[in-house]
């Protein structure tokens, strides 16, 4: 496994897009193919058909944030493709998640942690990404310095808007993808465009807001917390406000997700639990980890929680399964911890078992202030 390439974009979003475009051309590319295999494998689609069906998606994008319409853009003009292969990319959820493909369920162990369950008092936030193994061929770590918004860091597929990540004002996101009855593909505000408005807020206010305040088209978990020690975890349905559900830390001062419901609206079904059956096993081992410590924990036990091998190869370390067809293999990406309170990210790429923690220091390159507070 190679260390993901570090890609940093400045400006206006079309400036920003194409300077991405431009420095991460082959790795957009291949996400890009490696996606038109995924969709054709799970929903039956050939890609003249993915592309007609994200243009559906195109005006609850503009209604939501005009200006993520102008980074796809600015990105397809730097690596030189349409935007609407940029545009298919950035719905890949919707495609895939839809009725035809609840086999694509399985994504993701994430947990938060609070002062006093760290041994350092630093809030901690931290996810194993699992996601197909050959797309570790299309990750970057995203470091954007915003004309409008706060400045952000993102471990991201080259070409989606955001995915896991840290913003200068105190924002920290992991997230897990959920599967219901209701995920039939119905046009919305993506899911990889409300995690890039998570990053774009300012206040954890803010963040609630970036998933409540239009219709969503997917089910999703956002788990996010704050570099002055406070945390949400927010489950969500297709839907509007009414369509959430809100959970903060335990007493011990931790929350924990996977891929599964835990609180299921009644008047759905838990698709993640009928084709992710591992998810709540990697839920309880999580559970377990962070309970058998009598102290606070260390980023050392972290990192350690995320090398479980538990029911292998479905494990919190995910491998892929031999026994299945590649391109329904999954496994961790990436394992990413960073502690929020001194805007610290630590990055295995790869399976954590096998790659070690790099140490990247952003406090200087997060420190511009909120938009809301005077100017010194």
């Amino acid at each position: 496994m190679s260390v993901f390439p570090h890609i940093r974009v400045s400006g206006t979003p079309a400036e920003r897009g194409r300077q991405l475009g431009e420095q991460a051309a082959e790795r957009i590319r291949r996400s890009i193919a490696i996606y038109r295999e995924i969709f054709q494998h799970y929903s039956g689609w050939e890609w003249p058909q993915v592309l007609d069906h994200t243009q559906h998606y195109r005006p609850a994008i503009e209604a939501y944030q005009p200006r993520y319409l102008e980074e796809i853009e600015g990105i397809a003009s730097g690596a030189q493709i349409p935007a609407e292969e940029v545009l298919a990319i950035n719905v890949r959820t919707e495609i895939m998640f839809a009725a035809v493909a609840r086999k694509a369920a399985r994504e993701c162990s994430a947990l938060a942690l609070m002062p006093p369950a760290t041994s350092d008092s630093h809030p901690w936030i931290a996810q194993n990404w699992d996601w197909k193994p050959h797309m570790s061929e299309t990750v970057i770590v995203l470091e954007a310095t915003q004309d409008e918004g706060p400045d952000y860091i993102t471990v991201v597929e080259a070409g989606l808007l955001a995915k896991t990540g840290l913003n200068s004002a105190g924002i920290g996101l992991v997230t897990n993808a959920l599967v219901s009855s209701e995920d039939r593909g119905e046009p919305g505000v993506p899911y990889h465009v409300i995690l890039r408005g998570i990053l774009d807020a300012e206040t954890m206010t803010d963040a609630l807001g970036a998933i409540t305040r239009d219709v969503r088209s997917s089910s999703a978990n956002y788990l996010i917390a704050h570099r002055e020690g406070e945390a949400i975890n927010i489950e969500a349905a297709p839907g509007d406000y009414s369509r959430i559900s809100l959970d903060f830390p335990s007493e011990r001062g931790f929350l924990v997700h996977t891929n599964h419901f835990c609180s299921v609206p009644s008047d759905l079904k838990d698709v993640g639990l009928w084709e992710g059956t591992d998810s709540p096993f990697r839920l309880r081992r999580l559970e377990q980890a962070i309970n058998r410590h009598e102290s606070p924990l260390s980023r050392e036990d972290i990192q350690q929680i995320f090398t479980d091998h538990f029911d292998f190869p479905y494990s919190v370390c995910s491998h892929p399964d031999p026994r299945v067809p590649r391109v329904e293999q999954y496994a961790t990406v990436a394992s990413i911890m960073i502690d929020l309170a001194d805007s610290v990210m630590w990055i295995a790429d790869g399976n954590p078992c096998e790659t070690s923690f790099r140490r990247i220091e952003y406090s200087s390159f997060l420190s511009k202030p909120p938009s809301f507070l005077p100017s010194s």
